[in-house]
């Protein structure tokens, strides 16, 4: 009975899927992406829209960097499936919804989602309930990652391939582990099969961020130490880079928010624009 009172999404999963709905509510279209099945899993009732850290002006920046790092990563994973890679990983999956809202591609790939096991076993009665349910090509993979547990050896217990090419991403993670849990990931990962891919979000430190990306940034950094979840690791591009082909990789790109923004703001004429602090490094075995 315990157990069940502490199943509850993360604190930070569930602002993310809050603001991925908000976006849809009061942008304007072509919606960046479109995503509220987050809101009814957490079923929050209507006074979520008062929350604070929901205002649609004060917020607006960061669910732009939400939507736009969902965007990037999906746009990945199709392409790839495209290209015959039937494996998806996502580390520390949260409420993403890739498996519910695109099954046209989820269901020719197996999809592993990571996550703590109280959070996870919150949503697996959350989608059983909404009358989704857990296919039998998506595999949710609890790991208890503070009781020293091994998301490879879970991976591999719920019929992962590492023969098989895979896409495996790691967003809003790397800035909680330390660097050297970010090259024992880059490590695993580049030891996976030829064609298998990495797209992995990460944070510049405070002093090489544009100006006008830095007082957001230090109100998310105060957020997450008061939340007791605090920032651990930042990374110069250069440095993440080189920690990436050091572990093996044949390939590794950074990827800076301008592309994000080119790709997916330009056209827009609703004001709404990208200023994230996360980057992404795409790295290729």
């Amino acid at each position: 009975m315990e157990g069940k009172l502490n199943l509850a999404p993360e604190s930070t999963a569930e602002r993310t899927a809050l603001w991925r709905a908000l976006h849809v509510e009061v942008d304007a279209a072509p919606h960046i992406f479109e995503d509220t099945l987050g809101l009814r899993l957490l079923a929050p009732g209507a006074e979520w829209r008062r929350r604070p850290d929901m205002d649609p002006d004060f917020t607006k920046t960061f669910r732009a960097s939400m939507v736009a790092r969902a965007r990037f990563v999906e746009d990945l994973v199709i392409e790839q499936a495209a290209r015959g890679v039937a494996q998806y990983v996502i580390l520390g999956a949260g409420l993403d919804t890739f498996a519910q809202r695109r099954t046209d591609i989820a269901s020719r790939m197996r999809v592993f989602e990571v996550d703590q096991p109280a959070p996870q076993e919150w949503k697996r009665q959350r989608l059983a309930a909404l009358g989704y349910g857990v296919p039998e090509w998506l595999r949710l993979v609890p790991v208890d990652f503070e009781g020293g547990g091994s998301a490879w050896q879970s991976l591999s217990a719920a019929g992962f391939d590492t023969k098989q090419p895979a896409v495996v991403a790691s967003t809003g993670v790397s800035m909680y582990l330390t660097k050297d849990a970010t090259m024992a990931t880059f490590r695993q990962v580049a030891a996976l099969a030829p064609g298998s891919i990495l797209a992995m979000t990460f944070m510049l430190p405070l002093d090489l961020m544009p100006a006008d990306v830095r007082p957001g940034l230090e109100q998310a950094i105060k957020g997450a130490r008061a939340s007791g979840t605090p920032f651990i690791s930042f990374f110069e591009s250069d440095e993440i880079v080189m920690m990436a082909r050091n572990a093996g990789f044949r390939e590794v790109q950074h990827v800076p928010p301008g592309v994000l923004a080119n790709r997916y703001f330009a056209a827009r004429e609703d004001g709404l624009r990208l200023l994230s602090a996360e980057e992404f490094l795409i790295a290729t075995i």
